[in-house]
């Protein structure tokens, strides 16, 4: 391939270092209505009266809204295909508000000065209610945080709102307890992992105007503008032909914005005044009200015979979703679905649990999506039930990871993995890190030890049966190319990977391809950038629409040059008949085809939908130091190797590992979102809430086993979400080596350490 698998550099990159992008604050309108929101102080109370009077009498205040003033129609936030998973739990402004920072009132002013005074002068009383904060304490409590007669689901997710229950599931096979009888080991443990701030560089923001048909313009940072239309049209109760999305360059999104948290209430204002309006979230609000990963409980118990193979996994979870159910039910299903096929050689497994509402900031969508939180737990365990077996961590796995060819007990109609380099990724990962010289552990000096631990985990390309991306490419009348993509760069280079593909297929140079994506008016539709989708999902759309133009071309030119379509070959610049007697360049025949008698411009258009997720694969590896006098742990080195299929570009590829591990070690080692007894979040800037710097994370090496896989672009997989997965587990595996305790509950702090070794020496 001339261009597909080389580390090409990101065709904005130049741009986005120079600061040419245009990002959704820059397209605003100077005299844009600044958009404030009035926030709860209460983690659970309903509004008894609030007076609004003399806030809308200041000058400039141009509109205040409350819960009186908005549709009673309700909606779940999260970007997810139609008919959604999650809950319809929500309105724009409620009643009732459930955590400190949920919406109470909408003040538009003319500037950010007017609107912050109008807000202090709004007069709100409250019954307050016993909020409840503790989410293992969450299922039966006396306070039910949604009572709401008209709460909605789409599909039965095993709610009992009644009970604080949002969903509960269960994948079950075999015979579970018989199967444990005859394990010769059996190690149990819980875990549990916190939330996690997304903390992408830019903020939420969304700006809005009327156009001049009358319709409602939303120019926002958002994953997934299609699902933000259906979500406005939804809580506004307007015609989604009377929307357009606009999505601008993006600064990051890690899933956050994979929920719809601002655009609607810049919409109604604007719909309610007429006038532009824009809402920019600060960091403060970024942190407090908006989504953090799901914190959960998951305990496991796993049995294996005397020869190393595990035969038994039991998994028991609870998930805390906060006050809002988004991706409540589809985030804990991944627990198990991105842990159990792993370890195939099993004869009973099972996941079970629920998701349970809290008084606290809403919980969504995060790079990882369950399976984080899953592979914590049970990798965790392996790494125990190998201590008790005596084996080597990269042994049990060897013995019992599942392979290409091979199927597990939870996946459907004996259903296959088509593509697998994971044996190998271990194999590659050992020597990298010196695992046989270095393991378990090095007394470096009387107080300094270093040691190595290791994990491995799975996720997923797209979403199976489900989610579908289409795709255009033009060929337009001076022999260049538009490719047009609904799919949301948010810094991954995503728009670099789909030119490549495009390119490759129509023998081109990426220079010759105008890449234009993500406007609902404009792009074909795509579900969005989530679900490790874009590469796998949208990239086989982008192949298929240039596979089409190009066989266009081919036929297109063949009638010009009066000879059959097999008679001719087409090199990216010319057709030509195979004898070489004819020939028509490329550039004359996008010209004849607009401006000559054909008058019908060449279109490539493709759309395409996976009856599969094929998993990638990685492999990590961390090598700490840890001094035991107190608890300090530093990165050395950690080295990850990954199966993502084919690599369309190795040196996003690369970025995109380094960039997942970095948020991995965060997670494990430092960031924690934490509340007061009142339900106040106390990490709300990141002079409390700590995510790791370049000197944190230590030395980061990346190395990749290519697979192929049969369903994807070029034999490509996903790689954005499985990236962040193994440094948890990793680390604690050799924090338990380096001085003999096993931290269970994240993130493994200094304090949790050296007072797990006071504990041990008593």
């Amino acid at each position: 391939m001339r261009i597909v698998g080389k580390g090409i550099s990101k065709i904005d990159g130049m741009s986005i270092v120079t600061g040419k992008p245009v990002y959704t604050e820059d397209l605003a309108v100077k005299d844009a209505l600044v958009i404030k929101i009035l926030r709860s102080p209460h983690a659970f109370a309903k509004i008894k009266s609030i007076d609004t009077s003399k806030a809308e009498k200041i000058d400039g205040v141009e509109c205040v809204l409350t819960y009186k003033d908005v549709p009673n129609v309700r909606f779940t936030l999260a970007g997810q295909s139609y008919p959604e998973p999650s809950p319809y739990d929500r309105l724009i402004l409620d009643e009732v508000v459930r955590y400190v920072g949920d919406e109470v009132a909408i003040v538009a002013a003319v500037d950010e000065k007017t609107a912050l005074k109008a807000m202090k002068l709004i007069k709100v009383e409250y019954e307050k209610f016993e909020p409840v904060l503790d989410f293992e304490k969450a299922e039966g409590h006396k306070s039910v945080i949604h009572a709401e007669d008209n709460l909605h689901c789409n599909f039965d997710i095993g709610m009992q709102k009644e009970k604080n229950v949002v969903s509960i599931q269960k994948i079950e096979a075999g015979d579970l307890e018989k199967e444990f009888e005859n394990c010769d080991v059996v190690v149990e443990d819980t875990y549990y992992t916190q939330a996690q701030a997304h903390c992408m560089m830019e903020t939420y923001r969304s700006f809005n105007y009327i156009d001049h048909a009358g319709r409602l313009v939303v120019i926002s940072s958002t994953q997934i503008p299609f699902h933000v239309r259906r979500k406005l049209a939804r809580a506004l109760d307007i015609p989604s032909s009377k929307i357009r999305v606009i999505k601008p360059r993006i600064g990051g999104g890690f899933g956050g914005k994979q929920t719809v948290a601002v655009e609607i209430f810049s919409a109604i204002v604007t719909l309610k005044t007429g006038k532009p309006s824009m809402i920019i979230y600060d960091r403060k609000e970024t942190f407090e009200c908006t989504t953090t990963r799901h914190a959960m409980r998951v305990k496991v118990r796993m049995g294996a015979d005397s020869e190393g193979y595990i035969r038994a996994i039991d998994i028991q979870a609870l998930s805390d979703t906060g006050a809002y159910g988004e991706h409540a039910s589809t985030v804990f299903g991944l627990v198990g679905q991105k842990t159990l096929p792993l370890y195939n050689k099993t004869k009973a497994v099972r996941f079970m649990g629920s998701v349970v509402y809290t008084n606290k900031t809403p919980s969504g969508a995060f790079r990882g999506y369950g399976a984080t939180q899953g592979t914590f737990a049970v990798e965790c365990t392996v790494n125990k039930l190998a201590q008790a077996l005596k084996m080597d961590p990269t042994e049990i796995r060897m013995k019992n990871l599942i392979k290409a060819g091979e199927t597990c007990l939870i996946y459907d109609d004996g259903k296959k993995i088509e593509s697998s380099t994971l044996h190998k990724c271990i194999e590659k990962g050992k020597k990298l890190i010196g695992w046989d010289e270095k393991y378990p552990k090095r007394e470096i000096s009387e107080t300094k030890v270093r040691a190595v631990g290791m994990a491995v985990t799975m996720q997923g390309s797209g979403i199976e049966k489900i989610d579908t991306a289409s795709a255009e490419v033009r060929l337009n009348d001076d022999g260049n190319y538009t490719l047009l993509v609904g799919s949301t760069d948010m810094g991954t280079g995503s728009d670099t990977i789909l030119t490549q593909m495009a390119a490759e297929i129509l023998e081109t140079d990426m220079k010759k391809i105008i890449v234009y994506s993500a406007d609902t008016d404009v792009s074909p539709y795509d579900p969005g950038s989530y679900a490790s989708s874009t590469t796998y999902v949208t990239g086989m759309a982008v192949v298929k629409a240039a596979e089409d133009l190009k066989e266009k071309i081919v036929r297109q030119a063949a009638k010009m040059l009066e000879v059959s379509f097999e008679d001719v070959e087409f090199d990216g610049e010319t057709i030509k008949t195979v004898d070489g007697k004819k020939n028509l360049s490329l550039e004359k025949l996008a010209e004849q085809m607009v401006l000559g008698t054909v008058k019908c411009q060449l279109v490539g258009n493709a759309t395409h939908g996976s009856e599969v997720s094929p998993p990638p694969f990685i492999a990590g590896f961390a090598e700490i130091e840890v001094d035991k006098e107190t608890g300090k742990i530093d990165m050395i080195d950690y080295v990850a190797v990954t199966d993502c299929g084919t690599v369309i570009n190795s040196n996003l590829a690369r970025l995109q590992v380094e960039g997942g591990i970095s948020q991995g070690i965060g997670l494990a080692l430092y960031e924690d979102v934490l509340y007061n007894k009142n339900g106040k979040l106390m990490t709300n800037t990141f002079m409390q809430y700590k995510i790791p710097c370049r000197k944190d994370v230590g030395n980061i090496r990346v190395d990749f086993e290519e697979s192929y896989e049969p369903t994807g672009p070029f034999g490509a997989k996903s790689i954005g979400e499985v990236v962040v997965n193994t440094p948890a587990p990793a680390i604690a595996q050799a924090v338990y080596n380096a001085v003999g305790v096993r931290i269970t509950s994240l993130p493994i702090t200094p304090e949790k350490v050296f007072m797990a070794i006071q504990e041990k020496s008593k």
